[in-house]
């Protein structure tokens, strides 16, 4: 990394003075001098969490090897420690464009629809090969589908009812709305559970796959294009030129390796909860906070959001 500015983010239940002198003693390794701090969440003054925003300046430090020392620190501590470019007097983000499943909702849908079709248990062992990277998306994810033909259309609306949120989405998204970004859901899911989300929580526009059914039962097909690792960067970058904006004011958020290319694309690509090899791929990484943190790592303070 050339000569220039970062922003170092700790997110943490409790900011303690050890998580904080083992971060300051990362930024001595690293050369990095603090040119300014700021809180932007503090449960001293009734928050739910401690967020501690650094700006840092140094020559030649080794952004990648920072980041990873950072990902490591933040597994040993169980908190998070976010490091980014700081760019933001130059890039002002305008998009932001979420994953679905486990990261918008605690669920893989296609494998509560296999459950309820009676073969949950060899679907979800291919669901969690392909989130880790081990095989072909879209092999295996025509291979789960084909274990879906026959399934009764009214599961899809029950399912649709019970979908369990990630903790902070409702926040997230209240704030993202009201600070006039664009939202959008990329997923390898379905669209009727993203058109599902689209509608209750205010999401501008949905990109995922359409299930064929015919006469009241799932085919196991979709329609094409397969919603991939490669349609999911396509789009974030199609929507970003059509609203005339630059990659640089993406935001990415995903869990999976499906992911890591519309992570890599966007201007921040955060892996939320995600799997080891995500995580280490991803520039940026939330595993142990909810998901409004991203709002702390575009650089709200409480002050300036809603609960709602």
């Amino acid at each position: 990394m050339a000569s220039g500015d970062l922003i170092l983010t700790v997110l943490a239940p409790r900011l303690t003075a050890e998580i904080q002198s083992q971060v300051d003693a990362l930024r001595v390794q690293f050369g990095l001098q603090e040119t300014s701090a700021r809180r932007l969440s503090d449960t001293a003054q009734g928050e739910r969490i401690d967020c501690l925003e650094l700006c840092l300046s140094g020559a030649d430090a080794d952004l990648e090897a920072l980041r990873h020392a950072a990902l490591v620190l933040s597994e040993t501590l169980n908190v998070d420690i976010v490091v980014q470019q700081n760019l933001r007097k130059q890039v002002q983000p305008r998009l932001v464009c979420f994953d679905m499943d486990s990261t918008l909702i605690k669920a893989e849908v296609i494998d509560e629809l296999a459950y309820r079709h009676g073969v949950g248990n060899e679907v979800a062992e291919v669901t969690e090969r392909a989130m880790r990277g081990e095989l072909d998306f879209q092999q295996s994810f025509r291979e789960r589908m084909s274990k879906l033909a026959g399934l009764d259309e009214s599961v899809l609306a029950d399912i649709a009812a019970e979908l369990p949120l990630m903790e902070g989405v409702e926040r997230l998204m209240a704030n993202l709305k009201r600070l006039g970004y664009r939202t959008a859901i990329l997923s390898g899911g379905f669209t009727y559970f993203a058109d599902y989300l689209q509608h209750k929580l205010g999401f501008d526009e949905v990109h995922a796959n359409e299930l064929v059914i015919k006469n009241g039962k799932v085919t196991g097909e979709v329609r094409e294009p397969i919603v991939d690792a490669d349609r999911k960067a396509e789009l974030l970058e199609t929507i970003a030129r059509r609203e005339g904006w630059t990659l640089e004011q993406t935001i990415a958020v995903g869990d999976g390796a499906n992911d890591l290319k519309m992570l890599a694309k966007a201007g921040l690509g955060v892996a939320y909860r995600a799997k080891p090899m995500v995580r280490a791929q991803a520039r940026q990484a939330i595993s142990h906070l909810d998901i409004d943190a991203v709002l702390y790592l575009i650089g709200y303070p409480d002050a300036d959001l809603t609960d709602r």
